[in-house]
């Protein structure tokens, strides 16, 4: 016995299609289906959505012109 959680997509005529794993085998299963009685559009909608994060901001000005990152101008010769 398998449990297996999808979605699965339910016509106006109630036919129900779903995706299931590949190691299924094919042909005729015995199957216990639970159904939530809300659509997931609907439970979507009701979220509410999340503020932009706030991250701080520090400003210190434009880098200096003779301004060097090279690894020979940082460290020097000991490092």
């Amino acid at each position: 016995m398998k449990s297996i959680e999808t979605i699965a997509t339910v016509t106006k005529d109630g036919k129900m299609t779903a995706q299931l794993p590949l190691d299924i085998s094919e042909g005729e299963h015995q199957v216990v289906i639970v159904i939530d009685e809300k659509p997931l559009v609907e439970q979507g909608e009701t979220k509410q959505k999340r503020p932009p994060l706030n991250f701080p901001v520090d400003n210190y000005g434009p880098w200096p012109e003779n301004l060097s990152l090279r690894r020979e101008d940082i460290y020097g010769d000991w490092g």
